[in-house]
């Protein structure tokens, strides 16, 4: 059974090649409804991922049928990628119910969350530290939620907590009280409670989960001390 709190726990997978999301995939189904995929090209930030990784990012689109598990899991794709704006077909094509879109990869941050939204995915905008919280302003009406990044250097999984991520998640929620927010980097179960009581609704793990030999106890004791945070 889902957890039915307002709290989402997200399983985070940064997959280097279609086996290995599916094996990852693989254990988390049942205790989550929704994974998010890390996809970086190697330009916006440091690290390659599936389907940047190993061929020509036009070619991944003949590689399969469908992402693991389709019928049981809703995915959001995490697009550290430059000017994410001419991918966007392609992620609708794999079935994307949620899309992110970092407010440092492109200049035309607005004319790719038109695009989201005219293929009708739920949009987040993510957010680096040592970006300033104004500059997510003039675009909150037009997306659904905001992803802060727990890290200092976005795109690699099990970097350390910056807790500065903290306060400009406390801020930003005593401005806008009503918009979702994400947090996306360095969580585990030492700072689950801080941060929902920052005002976080969603919490994005990977090593947090992946690293544990049973990923549905690992998203379990999140969801509980999320919960006893509230």
């Amino acid at each position: 059974m889902f957890n039915q709190s307002n709290i989402e726990i997200i399983p985070a997978v940064m997959p280097r090649s279609l086996n290995d999301l599916e094996e990852h995939i693989s254990r988390v189904v049942g205790s989550a409804p929704l994974v998010q995929i890390d996809v970086m090209d190697g330009v916006f930030v440091r690290g390659k991922t599936w389907p940047y990784i190993s061929f020509d990012a036009k070619a991944f689109e003949f590689e399969f049928e469908g992402l693991p598990h389709w019928e049981d899991i809703d995915y959001e794709f995490d697009l550290m990628i430059k000017n994410p704006e001419k991918e966007i077909d392609r992620f609708v094509m794999l079935g994307a119910s949620r899309i992110i879109f970092h407010i440092e990869s492109t200049d035309k941050i607005g004319e790719a969350i038109k695009l989201a939204r005219e293929k009708d995915l739920e949009v987040g905008l993510a957010i680096n530290i040592d970006t300033p919280n104004e500059t997510l302003e003039e675009f909150i009406p037009d997306i659904d939620f905001v992803q802060f990044m727990g890290i200092a250097t976005i795109g690699l999984q099990g970097e350390p907590f910056d807790k500065r991520v903290v306060e400009k998640i406390s801020s930003f929620r005593k401005k806008f009280p009503d918009v979702i927010i994400s947090i996306d980097g360095g969580v585990g179960m030492e700072n689950v409670s801080e941060l929902v009581k920052a005002g976080v609704d969603r919490l994005v793990a990977g090593s947090a989960i992946f690293k544990n030999e049973n990923t549905h106890g690992a998203i379990g004791d999140l969801y509980n001390t999320a919960n006893n945070a509230i």
